[in-house]
């Protein structure tokens, strides 16, 4: 499948890492939501809906993305977890926003880390 193969990895990861990188200040780990996370993430669907799409149709003629997200439960367990998670991103609200902050965690961790004592 196109989405174990390890360059379908590195052009993707590269092109969601810098999507996170120019969003991820916005999010704080609060029970409340802003508006502007269901902005962005209707900016990140769009994203990997439209790299996804334009990837698998030119391995897959006819291929529908309607199908494809209908179809993803039932190949589960032929995911390795990371994909599922990654696919899971794309259409849980809770997983999207969780993403963000684990993300931003780690973000400010490396900046605290790099700072002069």
């Amino acid at each position: 499948m196109w989405l174990r193969r390890k360059e379908a990895h590195g052009g993707f990861q590269e092109m969601q890492r810098r999507f996170m990188d120019e969003n991820y200040r916005e999010f704080e780990d609060t029970e409340e939501n802003k508006l502007s996370y269901t902005q962005i993430f209707h900016q990140y669907m769009e994203l990997i809906e439209g790299y996804i799409t334009a990837q698998l149709s030119a391995r897959l003629p006819g291929f529908s993305m309607a199908t494809f997200v209908q179809s993803l439960p039932e190949h589960k367990e032929e995911m390795t977890g990371d994909i599922f998670d990654l696919l899971l991103t794309f259409s849980d609200f809770l997983a999207f926003k969780e993403m963000f902050l684990d993300y931003r965690a780690v973000r400010h961790r490396h900046i605290d880390s790099h700072r002069d004592p």
